[in-house]
């Protein structure tokens, strides 16, 4: 037993001192974040001030694009479904509907429910608010860089892949040493990315154990240590199996985690049917007048709304770009009305859902302060859970979190299986040999996995780590942003012609551009 014990200590030295190597990330993680909110200059200005140039670039870029688009959005509604319905006539690539579940799969994750928690606790309801206005203007985004990935998309045997790294390099003077730097940035971002949600599979299972069971497990326990078994070989099953096999499961996941989630989320608004008006009242009003506790400031409610909705659904980051160029379709705007459609689906949708729990239990009032609640909401699953508790009966309480665990933990695994499978798939422009493309799949699946199952089995947060994760996001929005600004106008093309012909067939010469998929010759078959 004490050479077990003296094991574990070793490993926490370790985990401590990587840990504490990376404590300089955390200050500059929150100073781009935030930035130019720091100076009082600045954040004197009227609501303006109490938003960064992030929030503000990404909310003005949806906004710009939506109108340019003249309001893209309404034909994802339209014509975005018999597109994932439509039989494909080709096998090379995955299917449309396969590239939607693929991009839900790492957009429908824990965000959308401890982000969710988080935005409200900190601006209130109102940030509910802000969370739909962001959601559809970037449902305008999202098509944006979907489409520019399916412009410049490549074959690689029987697969397609692209997104921000090939289309980056095309758009920035065809240089390979531009999309070189582009895709080592989402490597980076994605495995990054996987320990923590390697660490939200293991919250979300031990809530499971310990509600069923009435106890709480030690991390060293037996149960743990299955949990982590279970998950590494998982992983390395589904990742080493390639993009098909992993796609395979995610169709299967993706739209189970969801239907859960949601049938759960709607019995609880049938149970609390009464209390609907109330809901849209709190978040309407919210919106513009905050309560005290939430600071009192609009600004706040709106920038916590803007920033956790874009950062759930992730239009503009540049991160679903991958799925969208791994589709087979017989114009490149129809990925775009998928993956814009995606954006909606997980905001106004799913978080809605999340939003409408948080808000109607409105745990805040028995905190008699604003730092009071900040510190009884520090967890943000642990409100939600908390918040499902409140609003169901007591006995069905118990079901219905597990229930909700478990969803929270297919969020995390898919999300995470998404995260390495995209890495594969940025790295395929540095290089397609099958050997580069191994190295990748197991530096995802059986290293940075494994390396967040053993921070939980060593009882560490790593917050400092984690924050790692917070920087590789903003760092990806500003190398997208002005990606997408240069690429605007071919898209606009695309788009035209798409209108002009009703989808018929694309030549990408007919817009003044040269690619490798959409030629005469490969479109030969439409």
């Amino acid at each position: 037993m004490s050479s077990t014990k003296n094991e574990v200590n070793r490993v926490q030295e370790l985990f401590e001192s990587v840990n504490n190597l990376f404590g300089f990330i955390a200050p500059i993680s929150n100073a781009v974040w935030d930035f130019p909110t720091q100076f009082a200059a600045y954040r004197a200005i009227p609501l303006l001030g109490q938003l960064s140039l992030a929030v503000i670039i990404l909310l003005g870029m949806g906004i710009v694009f939506t109108v340019k688009t003249r309001f893209v959005q309404t034909l994802s509604f339209t014509r975005a479904i018999p597109i994932m319905l439509r039989k494909r006539s080709d096998r090379t690539g995955i299917s449309a509907l396969a590239s939607f579940l693929l991009g839900l799969a790492m957009r429908a994750g824990p965000g959308n429910i401890v982000g969710v928690t988080g935005a409200i606790t900190v601006g209130g309801p109102g940030a509910l608010f802000w969370m739909w206005v962001a959601a559809l203007f970037g449902m305008a985004t999202a098509f944006m860089e979907s489409v520019l990935a399916q412009l410049f998309k490549e074959k690689k045997d029987s697969e397609y892949v692209g997104g921000m790294p090939f289309y980056g390099r095309r758009i920035i003077g065809n240089k390979r040493i531009v999309g070189i730097i582009l895709s080592v940035a989402f490597m980076i971002y994605a495995l990054f990315n996987v320990p923590v949600q390697t660490f939200n599979v293991f919250t979300a299972i031990g809530m499971i154990a310990d509600t069923a069971s009435g106890t709480v497990s030690e991390r060293q326990s037996t149960l743990y240590y299955v949990i982590a078994l279970v998950l590494v070989v998982s992983c390395a099953w589904l990742i080493l199996g390639g993009i098909r096999r992993v796609t395979a499961y995610t169709n299967v996941l993706v739209p189970i985690k969801a239907t859960v989630f949601c049938v759960i989320s709607l019995l609880i608004v049938l149970i609390n049917f009464p209390l609907i008006p109330s809901f849209f009242s709190a978040v309407v009003v919210g919106a513009f007048a905050p309560d005290a506790l939430f600071g009192g400031a609009m600004g706040v409610a709106l920038a916590e709304g803007v920033k956790r909705g874009l950062m759930s659904n992730e239009a503009g980051q540049g991160t679903i770009t991958m799925a969208a160029a791994a589709a087979d379709n017989d114009h490149p705007c129809e990925q775009g009305f998928v993956q814009s459609l995606g954006v909606f689906f997980d905001t106004i949708v799913i978080c809605t859902l999340t939003g409408f729990i948080v808000v109607l239990a409105h745990l805040w009032t028995d905190s008699a302060s604003s730092a009071e609640w900040a510190t009884d909401s520090a967890s943000r699953i642990g409100t939600y859970l908390a918040s499902v508790e409140a609003l169901v009966p007591v006995f069905i309480s118990q079901t219905v979190i597990i229930i909700l665990a478990a969803c929270y933990a297919l969020f995390a695994f898919t999300t995470l299986l998404g995260m390495i499978s995209f890495a594969e798939i940025s790295a395929n422009f540095i290089s397609r040999s099958t050997a580069f493309i191994m190295g990748v799949r197991v530096l995802g699946s059986l290293v940075f996995v494994p390396f967040g199952a053993l921070t939980v089995l060593a009882g560490l947060e790593l917050g400092n780590l984690w924050t790692i994760t917070d920087l590789t996001n903003i760092i990806m929005v500003y190398l997208n942003i002005p990606i997408l600004l240069l690429g605007a106008p071919l898209v606009y093309k695309a788009l035209a012609h798409y209108r002009d012909t009703n989808g018929g067939k694309f030549i990408s010469a007919d817009i003044g551009l040269e690619t490798e998929h959409w030629t005469h010759e490969n479109q030969r078959h439409l």
